[in-house]
């Protein structure tokens, strides 16, 4: 059951790469492997809840600790289920209107899978890997239109993700480089024992990445072009789900992996998270058009999260896992019904 929701994703998307997605059915069928695939992860997710305990495999055959694991629990589900429901919504939306390009469906398939198996692994390069599945696909969408307005927010988004791509793998190279492993269970038992300043610096290098993927201020600079230049399909996948990875990547490394430099961080986080939700509402209480205010109310309600992360505890967590979701299923909706127009908006 771990495999099923990578499989279908994989070889759905494959498939559907072959197929013309500007043709309804195509879509349609692209839209049946993403709800399949979503159906999996919740019969995974009931089960990994029944147990009480995540499930996990290693790929291959190998033993734990040198092959490839896949490391599901409550967390994990949560966040599949979100950013899965999250394309699925804009899929459907996308087809219903009318999908520009023949290979908007595959990307979707493609960025699900990255996402998915993001939060799936336990290893922290695999991390990496699932993660930039999902940034290429990301990347390709920002395009999604072709007018010169969204080749810019395309060429935005690239170059910064590109940089935040590249400090978040600085930063798993300095854990492997300071505790020996990448698999996030011995990282995490290895972290104790690791000196304060090596520490303190690998973990500093992967927030910033994860702060600039959110939009967090002040590395916020690009958000707001690229979620009023995109396609409001794109605009609800990359702030509903491809923004996930930044509040999942600071739950579970910040809680998991570096829980004592993010307790010594807390009251920066605190100033960060203030700061942010304050330049961001005044910012979007300025603006007029719809996109705008939402981009930039995107970059204060990050900081919720962040200020939630620095209260830390268990009731700390909570709020932020619960906050990213409610936010997630905002910006979807509200991106999506933007242009709407009819009897109801």
């Amino acid at each position: 059951m771990i495999a099923l929701p990578l499989a279908l994703l994989w070889f759905g998307g494959l498939a559907l790469a072959l197929l013309d997605g500007t043709r309804r059915p195509a879509g349609w069928l692209a839209a049946a492997i993403l709800a399949a695939a979503t159906i999996a992860t919740l019969v995974l997710g009931i089960d990994v809840y029944r147990q009480g305990l995540p499930a996990q495999m290693t790929v291959g055959g190998w033993p734990e600790g040198i092959g490839i694991t896949l490391r599901v629990d409550m967390l994990g589900i949560t966040f599949a289920l979100l950013s899965q429901a999250v394309l699925l919504s804009a899929l459907v939306y996308e087809i219903v209107s009318g999908v520009g390009a023949r290979i908007f469906p595959a990307l979707v398939l493609f960025m699900g899978l990255g996402l998915t198996g993001l939060v799936f692994t336990g290893d922290a390069f695999n991390f990496y890997v699932f993660f930039e599945i999902s940034m290429i696909s990301a990347y390709v969408l920002a395009s999604y239109g072709e007018t010169p307005r969204q080749f810019r927010a395309a060429f935005i988004f690239v170059v910064v993700n590109l940089l935040g791509s590249v400090l978040f793998l600085i930063g798993i190279a300095a854990v492997y480089h300071t505790t020996g492993y990448l698999d996030m269970v011995r990282i995490r038992e290895q972290m104790p024992l690791v000196e304060e300043n090596p520490a303190v610096l690998s973990a500093t290098i992967i927030f910033v990445a994860f702060c600039t993927k959110l939009g967090l201020f002040p590395f916020h600079f690009w958000l707001p072009a690229v979620y009023t230049g995109t396609h409001p399909s794109v605009a609800a996948i990359l702030s509903g789900a491809l923004a996930n990875i930044g509040s999942y990547g600071l739950i579970r490394f910040g809680a998991d992996i570096f829980p004592r430099e993010l307790r010594e961080a807390s009251e920066v986080l605190l100033w960060l998270g203030a700061i942010s939700i304050i330049y961001g509402g005044l910012q979007a209480v300025a603006r007029h058009g719809t996109n705008e205010v939402l981009a930039y109310s995107a970059i204060g309600q990050v900081g919720y999260i962040l200020i939630a992360l620095a209260l830390g505890g268990a009731l700390g967590y909570a709020a932020a896992i619960l906050y990213t979701v409610l936010n997630s299923a905002n910006k979807t909706l509200l991106f999506l019904s933007g242009s709407l127009r009819g009897w109801l908006v």
